[in-house]
C-alpha cells in the first residue's frame, strides 16, 4: 500500500477506542504517525495495548497518553513530545477530536457543573489543542481539524441535554476554526456520524432501541460502523478534500434523509 501521507501525525484526542481508534487504525494504513491521548484505568489498558501493537505493526511512529486532556499542563507535555517526535520534517497534518466525556442525567438531575464540564470536555477543549498547537508551529501547511457531532446537536433526546449543549457548541467552534484559522492553512469540519454501536452509545439509556430504531430507518437497513466513519477522516484528509471547510458532514448511510 502507497504510503501516502509519511512523514505526517495524526493528533487523535479520545483515540483509545470507537470512533477514533477506527480513525488510528486506517490512518496508520496510509503512512501516517499516530499520537492518542486517552484517558483509560489500569483495567481497561491490556486489550488498548493489543489495538496499539497493531498500529505500530503498519510501520508507523505511535506516541499514546494516558492523561486528562483537560489539565493545561498535560497538554503542554503531550506537545512537547510530540514536537521532538515530529523531527525537522514531520507536522501534524489531522488533529481529530473524538472525546466522549459527557453527562448523561436526565436534565431535571443536572447541576450547572455538569453543563460546563461536558461542554468544557466535548467542545471547547477542540479550541484549546487547536490553538496551542497552531501556536506551537506544529500543523501542516494544509492542516485538517475533524470532529464528531451527532444528531443531537440539534435534536432533543432524552438524557443528553448536556452533551446536546456540547455538540452544538462543538459545531459553532469549528465553524469559526474554519474561518478564523484559514490563514494559517487550516480546514475545519465536524462528521455528523450515525448511530454507532460503541462504547459511548451504551451509556445511553435506551440504548438497544435507538439501535434498532436506526437500523430500521437506514435505506441499507444496517447501523454505520467505526470504519465507515473512519474512511471518511481519511478522505478528509487528502489533498483533494482541501477545498471543503466549515462543513458539517452526515456519515450515516442515509438515514438523515427521512
Amino acid at each position: 500500500m502507497v504510503k501516502e501521507f509519511a512523514p505526517y501525525w495524526a493528533l487523535i484526542l479520545g483515540g483509545s477506542s470507537g470512533l477514533g481508534l477506527a480513525a488510528a487504525h486506517k490512518l496508520a494504513a496510509h503512512g501516517m504517525n499516530i499520537c492518542i491521548v486517552h484517558r483509560n484505568t489500569r483495567v481497561e489498558l491490556a486489550g488498548i495495548q493489543q489495538q496499539f501493537d497493531e498500529i505500530k505493526a503498519k510501520g508507523v511512529q505511535l506516541l499514546t497518553f494516558n492523561t486528562d486532556i483537560q489539565q493545561p499542563e498535560k497538554r503542554t507535555e503531550v506537545l512537547a513530545a510530540l514536537k521532538t517526535a515530529l523531527g525537522p520534517e514531520g507536522r501534524i497534518r489531522c488533529l481529530l477530536h473524538s472525546i466522549a466525556r459527557g453527562n448523561l442525567k436526565a436534565l431535571s438531575d443536572l447541576q450547572t457543573d455538569d453543563f460546563t464540564n461536558t461542554i468544557g470536555n466535548m467542545a471547547v477543549s477542540l479550541y484549546d489543542w487547536t490553538a496551542a498547537a497552531l501556536q506551537r508551529q506544529l500543523f501542516a501547511a494544509d492542516a485538517r481539524i475533524l470532529s464528531f457531532t451527532s444528531d443531537g446537536s440539534y435534536k432533543a433526546m432524552q438524557h443528553y441535554a448536556a452533551v446536546s449543549a456540547a455538540k452544538a457548541a462543538l459545531e459553532s467552534i469549528t465553524r469559526s476554526i474554519a474561518l478564523e484559522f484559514a490563514p494559517q492553512g487550516i480546514r475545519a469540519n465536524c462528521i455528523r456520524a450515525g448511530v454507532t454501536d460503541t462504547a459511548s452509545l451504551r451509556k445511553i439509556p435506551g440504548s438497544e432501541a435507538l439501535l434498532a430504531y436506526s437500523r430500521e430507518r437506514n435505506p441499507f437497513k444496517r447501523i454505520t460502523t467505526p470504519e465507515d466513519v473512519a474512511n471518511v477522516v481519511y478522505l478528509l484528509c487528502k489533498d483533494e478534500a482541501a477545498w471543503i471547510n466549515g462543513a458539517i458532514i452526515p456519515v450515516d448511510g442515509g438515514t438523515h434523509i427521512h
